[in-house]
């Protein structure tokens, strides 16, 4: 098991300005471009992947660990996909029911 460090952050000097940000002067991090998406959505950038230390205490790196198949068949993201499009629809109209579109025809 690899253990990976923390940012070291022991020769950055504080600022002497008050309100101007101690991150002032820091370097610019060189990321990859990000080359896959998250079941959430978040783009992932490979470099930031793998300064992760996945084994340290404070990281959960089983947030599923435990829970049933049906859980971690429900996307979270998109509640709206529990229900058909036409639902949606006639909810985002204002719940106009089916009679009033078909005299408007």
């Amino acid at each position: 098991m690899t253990i990976k460090k923390s940012v070291d952050t022991s020769d950055v000097k504080l600022s002497d300005v008050p309100g101007e940000a101690d991150t002032k002067a820091l370097k610019v991090d060189d990321l990859a471009p990000a080359t896959d998406v998250a079941a959430s959505g978040a783009l992932i950038e490979p470099t930031i992947v793998e300064r992760i230390d996945t084994a340290h205490p404070a990281v959960d790196n089983e947030p599923r660990k435990g829970a049933t198949i049906a859980s971690n068949q429900i996307d979270f993201n998109t509640p709206s996909g529990l229900t058909t499009l036409e639902d949606e629809v006639v909810k985002n109209l204002g719940g106009a029911p089916k009679a009033a579109e078909d005299e408007e025809k």
